[in-house]
């Protein structure tokens, strides 16, 4: 769990620990955008992109908060949801909705979070290409590893996750 802290607003607030994030904020980060390059390649396993729509795809993350965590990305390099069309809108949603399904089937968690990082302060690590992340959620899925032994607990390897959640999507016809 994390530690409560007294704001300056003399209320308490939780603090959840995440420093394994560290390691992708200090990394150096080679030009270009990652989010316009690898659907580009033709290599989606190994670029970890789950699912290819018209405006968007869906891509696990490298560097997840848990197991499974998804983000859906617009091919469309954008800092913001300023000037999107209706389908633009409407496929982001349906795509994150699927995600969510498939995490359902697949990997049973208990709940989500599901929210877009908008800005370099608000967390977005890649802030000029905005996506919209799914972090499933289990019931204790917290715990005293990161905070110790700055350790984090992902129970099966990416690629392993990949494969399930690949399968997932093509079970549902996509």
């Amino acid at each position: 769990m994390g530690d409560r802290a007294r704001s300056s607003g003399g209320f308490e607030m939780d603090t959840l620990w995440a420093p394994w994030r560290i390691d992708y904020i200090l990394s150096e980060k080679k030009g270009g955008c990652i989010f316009c390059e690898k659907p580009r390649e033709a290599e989606d396993r190994h670029n970890l992109i789950l699912l290819r729509g018209e405006f968007h795809f869906i891509i696990m993350n490298a560097y997840p908060y848990n197991n499974g965590h998804m983000m859906v990305v617009p091919y469309r390099h954008t800092p913001t949801l300023a000037g999107w069309s209706v389908q633009e809108w409407g496929e982001m949603m349906e795509l994150a909705d699927l995600a969510v399904e498939v995490l359902r089937r697949t990997i049973a968690p208990d709940g989500f979070n599901i929210g877009i990082n908008m800005g370099q302060v608000a967390g977005a690590g890649i802030a000029e290409h905005i996506h919209l992340h799914i972090v499933p959620r289990w019931n204790g899925d917290t715990n005293f590893m990161p905070v110790l032994s700055s350790t984090r607990v992902i129970p099966e390897h990416i690629t392993a996750t990949y494969d399930k959640l690949r399968a997932s999507f093509e079970e549902m016809g996509r």
